[in-house]
């Protein structure tokens, strides 16, 4: 690959334009040595200027680097710029929320959003510190804000940051908001001419967040062991106290992750879901006799829920969790109220609903569908999640996914169980007997050129398979809503989309089948992973 002097200019003018010193000279030393003749350097440098950045499933995310298709302070810079353009030309003017989390990059890109948007006009009130993605997105409601921006790049690998922007009903945008933004954004001046006023003030909302919290259980029994981790993330504190003040007072951290660590050096990657992510947390269960394991995600916003077996530890599904606090929101939900889940998740929460005869609605895929369930404003929503370990479980309050609120509800069911004397199991087990199983696995594969998911899915939609594990399957494609296919057949169901986060292209499997015929619908679900392994290949 060689040097073109359209990318060696492009990059000479991000260099002029940046304000950062430090970034400029990072910019400057790979510019330098692919003008050498080094290729790699070459093809770094194409990356970075491959930019910008675009609104994914939950906002801006990218690694912590020089150039447009990166995070870094031009980047956050512009887009805020592009942001407090937008916002005033909607008439939304006022007050804007700003927090972020503890990854690196995530201090100074929290000041240069603050400042920016003061020198917009706009007031701003900054979180004190690293907190809670659920934290910001509770005080965009609390306080009447326009708009709400946290710095956090979620469960993300340790060298990416992000940009997540919330609307004044505390909701994630969808378009076209997103593509209106990203032309703002695509207009405004360089980072070195956007005008900066350090005006803001500090609010702390996180007491105001955990008094709302507590009063989230149902049930009085409070005799529970809990484990909990934060993986190195902003959570650890906050569900402390939330816990603690909830009455739940038998609580361990794991005391290696509990500290807000960028590198997480205990984890390969700080996602809940992946495995080993987990090993520390269930074996500090194990040794201490627990009743339940609580993992969050790095900036709070996931719950992971482990349980002992007969077997040993084991970490539920964000299904199993899912349709475990379905049943026990709507226990004494009003007739008209509205639980909702995601295309990809589990059919078993629609069981549920209609068995309890409340409302049901699947959405597309992340929470800032999910909030809007039903009519499109979210009426009557009483709960929502999502299967990648995201509850909303006080949408009044907090209309995002909320870890720690899912983690003190988790709480008060396994007391409540425990009290009588059954688990967590125990209760699956009832919803299996009354619903059928609803056995799910994900089958995904991790890219290195982004260019291969398209052509995934691409090969999939011009040759999809006519039978998967046996079962006769037919095909249905979701664009231009979404790049989404979805397959489906007797009793199984396959939907495959490319990652909003990762570069990954995803595929959500299930099988759905009375209790007696266990054994061999977990073998047709395995024969299912197989074969759409194979697909994706």
């Amino acid at each position: 690959m060689r040097l073109t002097p359209d990318l060696r200019d492009r990059a000479f003018r991000w260099i002029a334009d940046d304000p950062s010193d430090a970034d400029r000279a990072e910019l400057q030393a790979v510019l330098a040595a692919a003008m050498g003749g080094d290729a790699a350097a070459v093809a770094d440098l194409a990356d970075r200027m491959a930019g910008p950045l675009t609104f994914g499933t939950a906002g801006l995310r990218g690694p912590v680097r020089a150039g447009p298709n990166g995070m870094n302070r031009a980047v956050v810079i512009r887009t805020t710029a592009g942001l407090a353009d937008w916002l005033t030309r909607q008439g939304r003017t006022g007050t804007v929320v700003v927090g972020r989390d503890a990854r690196h990059g995530s201090a100074a890109f929290a000041v240069d959003v603050a400042d920016v948007l003061a020198a917009a006009g706009f007031a701003v009130r900054v979180l004190p510190g690293p907190l809670p993605t659920p934290v910001l997105a509770f005080a965009v409601r609390r306080l009447g804000a326009v708009a709400g921006v946290q710095i956090t790049a979620s469960h993300n690998p340790p060298q990416d940051n992000g940009y997540k922007l919330y609307l004044g009903d505390g909701t994630q945008i969808v378009p076209p908001a997103d593509r209106e933004i990203e032309a703002a954004i695509a207009a405004a001046p360089a980072a070195v001419s956007v005008p900066r006023v350090s005006r803001s003030s500090s609010v702390d909302m996180l007491d105001e967040y955990l008094d709302r919290v507590v009063t989230l259980p149902r049930g009085s029994a409070r005799a529970l062991r809990v484990v909990a981790t934060a993986l190195h993330g902003v959570g650890a504190g906050p569900l402390s106290l939330a816990l603690h003040r909830a009455g739940f007072t038998d609580v361990t951290m794991v005391a290696e992750q509990t500290e807000p660590d960028p590198d997480f050096p205990t984890v390969g990657f700080p996602n809940p879901e992946e495995p080993g992510a987990t090993d520390l947390l269930l074996a500090r269960a194990a040794e201490v006799d627990a009743d339940l394991a609580i993992a969050l995600d790095p900036d709070a916003d996931r719950c992971a829920l482990g349980v002992p077996t007969p077997d040993g530890w084991r970490m539920l599904s964000g299904d199993e969790t899912g349709a475990l606090l379905g049943a026990h929101l709507i226990a004494d939900a009003p007739p008209d109220a509205l639980v909702a889940n995601t295309i990809v998740s589990s059919s078993l929460l629609e069981s549920i609903a209609r068995a309890r005869g409340v409302r049901y609605d699947a959405t597309l895929t992340g929470f800032k569908w999910l909030v809007r369930a039903g009519d499109g404003r979210g009426t009557g929503l009483v709960y929502a999640y999502e299967e990648a370990l995201g509850h909303c479980c006080d949408p009044d309050f907090v209309r995002d996914k909320d870890g720690i609120s899912a983690a003190v509800l988790a709480c008060d069911l396994a007391a409540t169980l425990k009290a009588s004397g059954r688990t967590l199991l125990d209760a699956l087990d009832d919803l299996a007997r009354e619903h059928g199983l609803h056995l799910t696995r994900q089958v995904s594969v991790r890219v290195t050129d982004l260019d291969r998911i398209g052509s995934l899915m691409a090969a999939l939609r011009s040759n999809p398979p006519t039978e998967l594990a046996g079962v006769p399957v037919t095909v249905e494609d979701l664009l231009p809503d979404a790049d989404v296919l979805r397959l489906r057949g007797d009793g199984l169901r396959v939907i495959v989309r490319p990652s909003g986060t990762e570069p990954k292209v995803k595929a959500y499997l299930e099988v759905v089948a009375p209790v007696a015929e266990r054994d061999a619908a977990t073998a047709r679900l395995g024969a299912l992973a197989d074969e759409v392994a194979a697909l994706l290949s």
